[in-house]
């Protein structure tokens, strides 16, 4: 796969059309690269949309796994440091696609969000993942986009289960400055800064600008795995909020 979003990793997603399902599976170690070759170079054509689209892609394969546990795991800081470093070399490949030291390293970012390394020691959530999956599967629409227009309104919902970790995100992450602050605020002022870096960059922050209506969203909780590893487990209920908040 060339891309800027792709990654070393032994998973494959396939959309189940008549059932309306678009599922993920990790395979064993036997179809798990050896090594990787990367070429920044053949991603300067990919379209700006497919573009900032693979870049929220990999920063959900890391808050995925970020956003889990609450221990003084070396995971999270390297996660942050990838966060970091993606922030910085996105806002310069959405301005100049051709700049190779951006575009390299948000590559190189790409291959360690998912290769196994700063899972170690994390539960991982993927929640996110499974409702954007499940509204692909009714639309049809492209991957990351449909992980941007479903993140804030989980994100916050979760927020209040892991606050200390979504306090750490936005002090360590966005550089939110604590003083004076409640832990609750600050945690709700790194969410904000997500999100405005997300409209900078252009993504799909709504489900109505991927075709949804409300009248579709039973059918697309119906198609919602749900996952464990998070701070809290949605239940359908709580799904079926998440995605009229999103709309």
């Amino acid at each position: 796969m060339v891309g800027t979003g792709s990654e070393m990793n032994g998973g494959a997603v396939i959309t189940n059309h008549e059932q309306k399902l678009k599922i993920g599976h990790v395979f064993d170690e036997r179809v798990y690269p050896k090594f990787s070759i990367l070429n920044p170079v053949y991603t300067y054509t990919l379209p700006q949309y497919q573009m900032v689209a693979g870049i929220y892609d990999i920063m959900n394969h890391i808050t995925e796994q970020y956003f889990s546990g609450e221990d003084d795991n070396t995971s999270d800081y390297l996660m942050e440091g990838l966060l970091r470093s993606l922030i910085h070399s996105s806002r310069i490949a959405v301005k100049n696609p051709t700049d190779y030291e951006a575009r390299s390293n948000i590559m190189w970012i790409a291959t360690w969000a998912l290769n196994t390394l700063v899972a170690k020691g994390k539960s991982t959530d993927w929640m996110v993942h499974m409702l954007g999956q499940a509204v692909a599967a009714h639309t049809d629409a492209t991957h990351g986009m449909t992980l941007a227009a479903v993140s804030m309104a989980y994100y916050r919902f979760v927020c209040p289960f892991g606050l200390a970790k979504f306090k750490r995100f936005a002090m360590n992450v966005w550089d939110v400055n604590p003083e004076g602050k409640s832990d609750k605020q600050i945690a709700a002022e790194g969410l904000q800064k997500m999100e405005a870096y997300m409209e900078e960059l252009g993504l799909t922050m709504h489900l109505k600008e991927l075709g949804v209506t409300e009248e579709m969203l039973p059918g697309i909780v119906d198609s919602t795995l749900i996952m464990d590893g998070g701070y809290k487990v949605p239940d359908r209920d709580e799904i079926m909020e998440i995605f009229k908040s999103s709309l």
